[in-house]
């Protein structure tokens, strides 16, 4: 009996096995990407990077990247995605936003930065650059230093 290689549902919507030269380098530049973060470039970890870093910066919760994933004919569990995105935010190619309670998102923009969210529809996005100011943080336990203040604005249309 000879062996057939199979084909997923991640070769044919994310293109992994694409032969055009540009398909070539975007995932030769993801897979070097997660190796240089200490990540083996499983077939998973290749479509959910694919999906996460191919539209520039963005916000996304691993429910939001789930249904993304979906939607592209991708095959894979909701605790992949959420186990995926740990990983890559424990490596250092997300940041991890934890919002309220359970609620947390991940963003492509690992650098520090404030967000605005908006209540009502769950959107989140980035404050401009340079727009929240502080002159004094409180001092931390003693054993303890700041690595980092992270300020979410919560926002709602106007009433009335």
């Amino acid at each position: 009996m000879t062996h057939q290689p199979s084909t997923t549902s991640f070769d044919r919507s994310i293109k992994l096995r694409d032969q055009s030269p540009e398909s070539a380098t975007k995932v030769s530049e993801i897979k070097a990407r997660l190796r240089g973060a200490g990540l083996r470039p499983t077939v998973q970890r290749l479509a959910l990077s694919r999906l996460l870093f191919g539209n520039g910066d963005r916000h996304v919760s691993a429910e939001a990247l789930h249904a993304e994933a979906r939607e592209a004919g991708l095959t894979m569990s909701l605790s992949t995605v959420y186990n995926t995105l740990n990983q890559f935010a424990g490596a250092g190619l997300l940041r991890e936003i934890a919002v309220q309670g359970p609620r947390t998102y991940f963003h492509t923009r690992t650098s520090p930065h404030h967000h605005f969210m908006d209540e009502a529809t769950g959107r989140m996005f980035d404050a401009a650059d340079g727009s929240v100011e502080f002159t004094r943080l409180p001092a931390p336990p003693e054993g303890m230093e700041i690595v980092g203040c992270d300020v979410i604005i919560r926002i709602r249309p106007k009433r009335g």
